[in-house]
């Protein structure tokens, strides 16, 4: 992990809105790690807190988010890790509150429902990156994960590219928003699904058949939301398990459909879901997509950053 130089030691608070570390001792990582770096860690987290599958009760979980909103001395607040529970806090998150607060707010999976609301309520763009646990805390992290979120927090831009087979060739501009397709299927009807057109998609999740992943697909195009977009990049899509009915019917064949009959295109290759290798991702940002044979770029701009020096 390398650390650009930024005019300012970073103040980096740790909040569990979701589910509590299964490892007690990847926080105690996490924090020697940063700290060797030169990172002031602001820990908002207490294992002993957990609260059945969640990392705290519903009230201490909302308490950690805000303490560390209105931490003057933090300017990242970072998700200890994902699973389920956000959803549960939406009603009870005061959005403007997160949004004049100035920070960054990371994490991805289950925070999918924060950068979806944050963006809804108030147009503020965060990120889709590492979480604390199984990152910074990992017991052998992935520099490459945690590289590329520092690169993007040094801005102005930042650029992801790919490769997949049968990507169409395209040159698009729009919002760079996605995450959790499951997630984001959730929020469908809600006052926390943000009205996105000229959008670039991105999508990845974790053990979902392929026959669900095509039927969240179908229902955000059913539901007029992708008539809106101009691309699509899928992730990752792991971790599931195919049997005898499925009869040959797999992810490519899903693949082979949806890009038959969504109304925009489908590309793949995007290094991003439930694996160890991640790019960062703001949502929210300025997008410029460009694909070809050799394979795709896109270039993001008009993000927060820590303004590197």
């Amino acid at each position: 992990m390398t650390i650009p130089v930024f005019p300012q030691r970073i103040g980096l608070a740790v909040v569990a809105p979701g589910s509590y570390a299964p490892d007690a001792d990847a926080v105690a990582r996490g924090i020697a790690r940063l700290e060797a770096q030169g990172v002031l860690v602001h820990n908002y987290y207490e294992h002993a807190r957990r609260h059945l599958r969640f990392g705290d009760t519903d009230e201490g979980r909302l308490a950690q988010l805000e303490a560390a909103a209105a931490d003057p001395d933090v300017q990242i607040v970072m998700a200890l890790r994902g699973a389920y529970g956000m959803t549960r806090l939406l009603p009870h998150i005061d959005f403007d509150r997160m949004a004049d607060s100035g920070k960054i707010f990371v994490g991805f999976s289950d925070v999918t429902a924060f950068h979806m609301a944050l963006y809804a309520k108030r147009g503020a763009v965060s990120y889709a990156g590492p979480m604390f646990a199984g990152d910074f805390g990992a017991e052998e992290p992935v520099d490459f994960t945690l590289d590329d979120f520092w690169r993007c927090l040094a801005g102005p831009t930042h650029a992801i590219a790919g490769e997949g087979a049968g990507n169409p060739a395209l040159a698009v501009e729009g919002t760079v928003w996605g995450g959790n397709l499951a997630m984001i299927c959730s929020l469908l009807g809600t006052p926390y699904f943000p009205r996105i057109d000229d959008g670039i998609l991105w999508l990845e999740d974790i053990a979902e058949h392929p026959y669900r992943v095509e039927r969240m697909l179908l229902q955000l195009m059913q539901a007029g939301v992708l008539e809106r977009q101009r691309a699509i990049v899928l992730g990752d899509f792991s971790g599931y398990r195919l049997g005898p009915m499925d009869n040959g019917y797999d992810f490519k064949t899903m693949l082979d459909y949806v890009r038959s009959t969504l109304p925009c295109p489908v590309l793949t290759g995007l290094e991003f879901g439930h694996i160890q290798r991640r790019v960062t991702i703001p949502f929210g940002a300025r997008g410029r997509l460009r694909s070809s044979e050799g394979g795709w770029t896109l270039e993001l701009s008009g993000y927060p950053t820590l303004q590197a020096g």
